[in-house]
């Protein structure tokens, strides 16, 4: 089958080509893959080519296909899987296999996998490690946003508390403890207050920070306080600017936060969810510095004599990814305010050679259509001399500006094919 992909040659060498792809091995699968949200570790893959961990070294003499947020429909199963899968059946993928110890990964390492196509070859190996992930929702955007959502599930599952003489951990955040977000109003620190607010363990007080009353605003327009109430949570947004820890502090009477996610590498928000930890409060670096010399002031004080501890996240496992796609199944979390712009395959490249000097969220890429990248916020804008755009622009209006399954369908009819 051919197929268009974008695929890694090198260092910053991308290139969106047309290629066949082999006829499928009795243990493949052969699927058509509909939408990719672009991840900053294909920049990074692309800008350091076979200095990647995960790419392999003769990447120029076998280009690789990037991304690995994706999300689609299987054409066709080799005899080994036939029982388990079935022709039109919708599929995720956890890239991080760990096959038998290998770091290779869909998206980094594979001549015939990856979520910047339109048809894919899925390796046995996907299926033998249990991460290819059955998916039934009624939008393909949210089996690509599994991934990133799994990151924020398992740095829930991560956190832990302690009990005095005992050198058991309890894992997970405290139930109906206090917890804080800070810098959290952002798309990634949306999606953790969803999960926080609609998951079955949940704290009594959710703090979330940020220093622009905008964007404090609109978190709130699309999480809101009233929904937490009724899910039994005083979510709350505040404006740090002029703020000390021991005012946040005090919002909890004193006693502090049992757990606090930090959702920007800044040293000054770090230290101030170190002066925010309550007695065995766990702080949990959830943003990734650039800098490998990121460092930040953390109270030892009160680590000996108040059992604070910090823990750090990357990713998540496939159970993490499992439960984000059950719990999106059932609309009990919405990570569509991770969205911020659309495109098509001919935007890929661009898009992922630009990524960090793009603003907003999740880049989600539909692989079959032609579309500049687009920011949702700027549809009506180009709606004025596009209907495609202004239909686009009506539709999310009525889901307060979010990327939505009635948006996404729409786009699958009628976006110019690539």
């Amino acid at each position: 089958m051919q197929t268009k992909a974008i695929r890694l040659y090198g260092e910053n060498d991308l290139r969106l080509e047309t290629f066949e792809l082999p006829e499928i091995k009795d243990d493949e699968i052969l699927a058509k893959v509909v939408s990719d949200s672009i991840c900053m570790s294909s920049y990074k893959a692309t800008v350091q080519g076979a200095k990647h961990k995960r790419v392999p070294n003769n990447v120029a003499e076998k280009p690789i296909i990037i991304g690995h947020e994706f999300c689609g429909e299987i054409i066709k199963v080799g005899a080994k899987w036939q029982k388990d899968w079935k022709e039109g059946q919708r599929f995720s993928i956890q890239p991080a296999m760990n096959y038998k110890g290998s770091l290779e990964a869909p998206g980094y390492s594979y001549q015939y996998i990856g979520g910047q196509a339109q048809y894919v070859v899925i390796p046995h190996e996907v299926m033998e490690t249990g991460c290819l992930l059955p998916y039934d929702g009624d939008a393909f955007f949210y089996g690509s946003l599994a991934e990133p959502m799994s990151c924020i599930v398992g740095a829930f599952h991560a956190q832990y508390h302690t009990t005095n003489g005992s050198y058991v951990h309890d894992m997970g955040i405290k139930e109906g403890g206090n917890m804080a977000i800070l810098a959290g109003a952002g798309p990634m620190g949306l999606g953790a207050v969803d999960y926080a607010v609609h998951n079955a363990i949940k704290p009594k007080l959710l703090i979330v920070t940020d220093i622009d009353d905008a964007r404090l605003e609109r978190a709130a327009s699309i999480l809101t306080p009233e929904d937490a109430k009724a899910n039994g949570v005083d979510l709350r947004y505040i404006n740090t600017a002029n703020m000390t820890a021991e005012d946040v502090v005090a919002i909890t009477g004193g006693v502090g936060f049992d757990d606090i996610y930090v959702y920007a590498p800044v040293k000054p928000v770090v230290e101030m969810a170190s002066a925010m930890l309550g007695r065995d409060g766990c702080l949990n670096f959830f943003a990734g510095p650039t800098n490998p010399a990121f460092a930040a002031e953390f109270n030892f004080y009160n680590v000996h004599y108040a059992s604070t501890h910090v823990v750090g996240t990357s990713g998540g496992n496939t159970d993490d990814m499992k439960e984000s796609l059950r719990m999106m199944e059932k609309a009990e979390i919405n990570p569509a305010a991770m969205i911020t712009h659309i495109g098509g395959l001919n935007a890929g490249v661009e898009t992922t050679k630009n990524l960090p000097n793009i603003k907003g969220g999740k880049k989600l890429i539909y692989t079959h259509k032609n579309i500049p990248l687009t920011a949702i916020d700027d549809f009506a804008e180009a709606g004025k001399s596009n209907p495609f755009f202004a239909k686009l622009a009506e539709i999310v209006s009525r889901h307060n500006g979010l990327w939505n399954a009635e948006a996404e369908k729409y786009l699958l009819e009628n976006a110019p094919e690539i």
